[in-house]
């Protein structure tokens, strides 16, 4: 504790490690004390630095331990020394006791020299404290982990007692904007959110049941329940929800839609929100979507080499439909979003029309689908036709008239890029056809199709090698006594016992070839097509998923969930 107390201040040690210069500690320090935040935080928000080098900095400085506390166990003696409220104030967790000596607690701490902090933590738990260094970041998911639902539970316990003590009309007549921002109900549902996209989650589901409100995140593309509060609570959470995503909170008979843009971590979520009346009462379902997340490099999308080279040689078509297909929830729109962003330059104009427009993308000109103002796929279309498109992205295409328009602005010299909800990338095709495109137009406009699916990556850290079961080795067509290891999910801390981290993209790419043309004008079927499309070098979305089996980055469960191909 002395060496600390007689080191430099923190805006002198970043300096010293050229982290910073004098000129941004002298604009970040009057911005620290207005907003009442740490100066590392400041020089962050300000883009200046990263957590990450300050954290470095400090430790090559101070001489202290940098720890990482993903997946880390706490003892529960530690956790119950000091409150929540209090370790979210000063940024600071108790890891473990030092060793052999259970009156000094090690802390993690963003920035060690907080004087107050230590003070604080050693009059509360009447022990010494040495400190470590983790990240902001790490130190709130942590809090999250080990004090996120006790504190939600405390707060839905404080507004049930308010309710009970006062009428909530009197209450509301004389609240502050402070007050608001204080009150139980508020904390309780920025905590939900905040801890939900900490987690990687996709969807917040909030569920009313007979006497309970169920909360559950949707992580890697699977449901885990998180919290249980009392049906009292509903009125409240759903009326904040509304008041935050711009929805009428006296409507409650009918289903509304609205959108919360909320940072967290100094990362911006685009947040849809999605409520509908049920028979116990509304449920509201939200959507995170980081707004970086759409625009993420083409690396990220888990091509293989040889799918890369057919996704960018589809990509250089100067005019011509592609076509991205698969369920809601597959990763259609990360990859639509992707490409715009690969043919976003200076002399392109691009036009999007969608419902609703996902992702804001600079340089790119959005026009958002609107039923009421007859704004439909296809009246957007037409007169987008006449604004000198030369790419033009169609959220989906949902009926005959949108799909012929499409065609007929591929055919007049435009790049069209869209969606549609079909399982396999031949049977987009079939679909069109079906939808009343004639067949030579077709062959004449689709340059690709893409069909994908998102499949659960296993965590590194916990996966087990363990030799497949008989079933297993005949669907890699193996015989039962050759041996041919896999790896199945475990379950361990860092992955929140799960057993998966991640999700990656498992791709079928059909590049329209001038065989594949001619079988298009003459109405080939979905499987004889399918099977040139494997004549020259097309991989199933089974085949595609099998290799990441045999790579031992997902399980053979994963696979089997990809497609019904056998």
């Amino acid at each position: 504790m002395a060496l600390i107390r007689n080191k430099r201040r923190m805006g002198d040690i970043l300096k010293a490690e050229n982290i910073v210069t004098e000129e941004q500690i002298e604009e970040a320090l009057p911005i620290a004390k207005e907003k009442k935040k740490k100066l590392g935080e400041v020089l962050v928000d300000l883009g200046f630095t990263t957590e990450e080098a300050i954290v470095n900095a400090l430790s090559k400085q101070l001489g202290l331990e940098v720890i990482s506390l993903a997946g880390i166990q706490i003892d529960e003696e530690l956790l119950g020394m000091v409150s929540g409220s209090v370790l979210r104030k000063h940024m600071m967790i108790p890891v473990e006791y030092k060793e052999n000596n259970i009156n000094v607690v090690r802390v993690a701490m963003c920035d060690p020299m907080d004087m107050l902090a230590l003070d604080d933590f050693s009059i509360i738990t009447n022990r010494q404290v040495e400190p470590i260094l983790a990240t902001t970041r790490d130190i709130m998911s942590a809090l999250d982990r080990f004090y996120g639902n006790s504190e939600a539970m405390a707060a839905a316990q404080r507004y049930a007692k308010e309710r009970e003590a006062a009428k909530q009309q009197n209450e509301e007549a004389n609240l502050t904007s402070e007050d608001i921002a204080k009150s139980p109900i508020v904390q309780l549902v920025k905590s939900i959110i905040e801890q939900a996209a900490r987690q990687r989650t996709s969807d917040i589901h909030i569920e009313a049941l007979e006497t309970i409100v169920r909360v559950r995140y949707r992580i890697d593309g699977a449901l885990y329940e998180k919290a249980k509060y009392d049906i009292n609570l509903l009125p409240g959470i759903m009326a904040r929800l509304k008041i935050m995503g711009g929805m009428d909170i006296a409507e409650k008979r009918r289903p509304q839609d609205g959108r919360i843009t909320m940072v967290v971590d100094r990362t911006e979520f685009d947040i849809r929100v999605s409520i509908l009346p049920t028979v116990h009462g509304e449920k509201c379902v939200m959507r995170l979507a980081q707004k970086k997340a759409f625009t993420r490099s083409k690396k990220d999308l888990g091509f293989s080499p040889e799918e890369m080279k057919r996704f960018d040689h589809i990509l250089q078509n100067p005019h011509g439909i592609i076509l991205v297909t698969g369920p809601t929830g597959s990763g259609k729109s990360t990859t639509l979003y992707t490409a715009l962003s690969e043919l976003n330059k200076e002399d392109v104009n691009i036009i999007t029309v969608e419902d609703p427009v996902e992702a804001n993308i600079d340089g790119i000109n959005q026009v958002m689908v609107n039923a009421k103002a007859d704004m439909t796929f296809a009246a957007a279309l037409r007169s987008i036709l006449r604004q000198d498109p030369d790419i033009i992205m169609i959220g989906e295409i949902r009926d005959e008239e949108t799909a012929a328009i499409a065609v007929q602005a591929s055919i007049t010299g435009h790049l069209v890029v869209s969606t549609l909800h079909t399982n396999s990338a031949a049977s987009t095709i079939s679909r069109l056809m079906d939808m009343g495109v004639e067949s030579y137009l077709l062959a004449d406009s689709v340059v690709g199709v893409i069909a994908q699916r998102l499949v659960r990556c296993l965590c590194p850290h916990c996966k087990k090698q363990i030799e497949a079961p008989e079933e297993e080795k005949e669907l890699f067509g193996k015989r039962p006594e050759e041996s041919f290891p896999v790896f199945v999910p475990v379950g361990c801390g860092k992955c929140n016992d799960t057993g998966f981290m991640g999700r990656t993209g498992v791709y079928e790419i059909m590049q329209i070839t001038p065989r594949l043309k001619t079988m298009i004008s003459k109405k080939a079927s979905a499987e004889e097509m399918k099977e040139q499309s494997l004549k020259e070098g097309m991989n199933t979305l089974r085949m595609a998923a099998a290799k990441l089996v045999i790579e031992g980055k997902i399980p053979v469960s994963e696979m089997l969930g990809v497609s019904a191909e056998t």
